[in-house]
């Protein structure tokens, strides 16, 4: 099996905005894993959030090297927690290696990873499409350029933040959620929530820091008017049982969690405690959202707009048109990046 890897600068249609800051470019890193004529495809983003650079990505990559044999040989799922030690935790790179192990086993199956899970497509939810901080009037302008969307996630953590969604609800009836950052204080919440669920918010995400005090998420699970969705508490797949009980959902990043194999435990776990699922993207390309796709039939809630926020997609895969999720006709996850055959690089 042989490993390459691509960089990528993406650029964004407009500068993505939360509560911890703004960036106007992703820089991404691809990763392939070619052997037996298939290519399986990965994908993980920078992030300063979390002091992950594409240079410590691509050094963690590179120790995986000598497993590639086994990578070939053996289930991504069962191959998942060698990667993990041989990596050193580093659960941002080891998202990328076994996404691609997972596209490469899946094509070589001859299927969709969705059917090589043994996952029944039926009915999926739909995407939401994010709009990030700006002023109020940009905010609108982000919405009226993507009119068609049925769900909208507002990004907030501001000093005018039911002004922001009072002002978006008069321009459409589409659902909205609402997603805070870590911004606001428990009581904080307590009071919005009642006006949001005025305005017709869905729930709202991750308001409180990953660090606050349990009993601060005690006192929000049972006083909130509207649920409540982990995504910085709900990182690794011991964090579900920890959220239980002090959220209503869960929020799994692929990424974050160290890949697709942990990303299909938790939901699955999720489900089985009596919470609401959902995955979540970063701003990346058709790769890492072709990957997520997979695990739609899992999900209540999904929020795979990370390739729509781009200027210009250079890969290609699954499609998300106004929330629409059409899955590519190839096999595995139905991702690639065309045209990198002359410019492989080593990790």
């Amino acid at each position: 099996m042989q490993l390459d890897t691509f960089e990528l600068k993406l650029p964004l249609a407009h500068p993505f905005t939360i509560s911890r800051g703004t960036i106007t470019e992703q820089s991404s890193l691809i990763v392939r894993l070619q052997a037996d004529g298939i290519s399986g495809w990965g994908e993980v983003t920078q992030n300063r959030y979390y002091d992950r650079t594409i240079e410590s990505l691509k050094a963690a990559i590179e120790l995986a090297r000598p497993l590639l044999p086994q990578m070939m040989s053996e289930h991504p799922a069962d191959m998942w927690p060698t990667l993990m030690e041989t990596l050193g935790g580093d659960t941002f790179a080891v998202s990328a290696l076994d996404m691609a192990a997972h596209d490469w086993h899946a094509r070589k199956a001859g299927v969709p990873t969705w059917k090589y899970w043994g996952l029944t497509w039926n009915e999926v939810p739909q995407s939401s499409f994010t709009i990030a901080i700006d002023s109020i009037e940009k905010m609108l302008e982000k919405l009226n350029e993507q009119p068609n969307w049925p769900i909208y996630k507002i990004k907030l953590g501001t000093s005018n933040d039911i002004e922001i969604v009072r002002s978006l609800r008069e321009a459409t009836r589409a659902k909205f959620r609402v997603d805070a950052n870590c911004a606001w204080t428990v009581d904080q919440t307590i009071k919005l929530s009642d006006e949001l669920k005025e305005l017709k918010v869905e729930f709202i995400e991750q308001p409180l820091p990953r660090e606050a005090p349990e009993a601060d998420h005690w006192r929000l699970h049972d006083g909130t008017a509207l649920p409540i969705i982990a995504d910085e508490s709900c990182q690794t797949e011991e964090d579900v049982d920890k959220c239980h009980g002090l959220f209503h959902g869960i929020n799994v990043k692929v990424c974050k969690c160290g890949g697709l194999t942990p990303a299909f435990r938790m939901l699955k776990r999720a489900r089985e405690l009596g919470m609401q699922t959902m995955v979540g993207c970063m701003v990346e390309s058709s790769i890492a959202i072709s990957a997520a796709a997979q695990l739609l039939p899992l999900l209540d809630y999904a929020d795979l707009d990370g390739s729509a926020l781009l200027a210009s997609d250079p890969t290609k895969g699954v499609v998300v048109t106004n929330g629409q999720i059409q899955l590519s006709s190839e096999l595995g996850h139905g991702a690639s990046l065309p045209g990198c055959d002359s410019k492989p690089q080593a990790p």
